[in-house]
């Protein structure tokens, strides 16, 4: 089994490059099932999560060929639809929570799909009624095998229908939009999530023939095509490894640009980091972040004590509380860290408390942050990463920390941070993998 041993206190300084988007490779990639043409995507990041999702397709028979690292080609002519019974597929399905978005197409282009229950990080519950109840909206029928696990969805004809979403889920959206593309009639979907991600999602569709309006708001109107066609995509920067950069250079006093980081697509991501105290600057397309011995976390108007919560886009994504959470145990001041959407996303704050932390949790959602203000050092301690985004929490308290770290568990870490190890000892991180005996 590897881990990260990480020799933390040491300042960083360079350039770093933000990995593709996972979040929309998810949804891009499954898009390739909607059409027998050849769909070419680039900048995908070679994680594992995505990786996996691209091997389920090519079991599947669509035909990938890599053109070079970041960049394959699709191309979904001879899809098995016999393959979704075998134990092969239930094997890869379901260790995947992005295997969902398969559905959306497959029953928009061949009437059925089927779906082991997908697995992923452990951060709560995270149903897939939203998914299953609109596909049924559209006409489909569904049997889960709670026995198995198993979904199996049926739908000869897809029909448009107005959808009222229950809650704005970006998965949810994305395979509802697949789903309508080639259904009879308009649908139309309120409550829709509108993340950057959920965009590229349609404008790409739109080149591939697709009429989507309204993109961009949580109102969208789909009017149903025959067939759609081929096209070229780019994905965008990972937002998540943008704002986790952030956080690593203030909690490492350290001096980094990230580039190109299509700052218009970040929303308010870059003002909840400055109400940390971050300095950065924006340098054509690269953000600039300064050496800071210092940060201070701003208060409301009032006087009182912040509050840092997520929400729905344009709200403040809740993949980066727990990167807010640690860069707020060097800050001077105190913020209430307010995790709603997932009830177990806090359950790491034991290992930062261990390692000297002022954190008091409040409850599964909330988490107090009293800042050190660079005071008192971490202290390097042995550590299990939970999850992917508390992993690379875990691991920025580490670089920040005196003394020697180790964090188990690290595949979490690489399903969603692609090269992690190498691109920050680029930067002057000391970091390296070991192995350690399998328990």
């Amino acid at each position: 089994m590897s881990a990260f041993e990480i020799i933390g206190g040491k300042k960083l300084k360079g350039e770093i490059i933000p990995q593709g988007a996972k979040n929309e490779a998810l949804q891009i990639l499954s898009a390739v099932l909607l059409t027998e043409e050849k769909v070419v995507i680039s900048n995908i990041p070679d994680i594992k999560d995505v990786n996996k999702l691209i091997d389920l397709l090519e079991a599947l028979g669509v035909s990938v060929n890599r053109i070079n690292k970041d960049t394959y080609s699709f191309e979904a002519k001879n899809i098995n639809i016999d393959y979704f019974q075998s134990e092969e597929f239930k094997h890869k399905g379901g260790g995947l929570r992005g295997s969902i978005m398969i559905v959306g197409p497959l029953l928009a282009r061949f009437g059925k799909a089927a779906i082991p229950k997908p697995g992923g990080d452990k951060i709560g519950r995270r149903r897939l009624d939203t998914h299953f109840l609109g596909f049924e909206k559209l006409g489909a029928k569904f049997v889960y095998d709670a026995e198995k696990n198993f979904f199996n969805v049926d739908a000869s004809e897809l029909k448009g229908a107005y959808i009222l979403m229950d809650e704005a889920s970006v998965t949810g959206t994305a395979n509802m939009v697949m789903a309508a593309v080639l259904a009879k009639g308009i649908t139309t979907i309120y409550n829709a999530a509108c993340e950057p991600y959920l965009q590229q999602l349609c404008k790409m569709l739109n080149r591939m023939g697709a009429k989507i309006s309204g993109i961009g708001s949580n109102l969208l109107t789909i009017e149903g095509v025959d067939r759609l066609q081929g096209t070229t995509h780019r994905m965008l920067p990972d937002m998540i490894e943008i704002g986790s950069f952030i956080g690593m250079a203030a909690m490492t006093g350290s001096e980094i640009t990230i580039k190109d980081v299509c700052f218009s697509e970040l929303g308010i991501i870059p003002t909840v980091f400055a109400k940390l105290g971050i300095q950065f600057e924006l340098r054509g397309d690269d953000i600039f972040i300064p050496a800071q011995d210092s940060y201070e976390i701003e208060t409301f108007i009032d006087g009182s004590i912040l509050t840092v919560a997520d929400a729905p886009w344009p709200g403040f994504t809740p993949d980066l509380l727990s990167i807010v959470l640690v860069t707020a145990i060097q800050a001077k001041g105190n913020v209430l860290v307010h995790q709603k959407m997932f009830e177990s996303r806090l359950f790491f704050v034991d290992k930062l408390i261990d390692m000297g932390a002022q954190i008091i949790l409040c409850d599964p959602h909330r988490a107090t942050v009293i800042g050190l203000n660079k005071q008192v050092k971490l202290r390097g301690i042995e550590m299990t990463s939970p999850d992917i985004r508390a992993g690379v929490s875990l691991l920025i308290a580490a670089l920040s920390a005196q003394g020697r770290s180790i964090i188990y568990n690290i595949d979490q870490i690489e399903r969603g941070y692609q090269d992690i190890e190498e691109r920050l000892r680029a930067l002057g991180a000391d970091i390296r993998r070991i192995e350690v005996p399998q328990v």
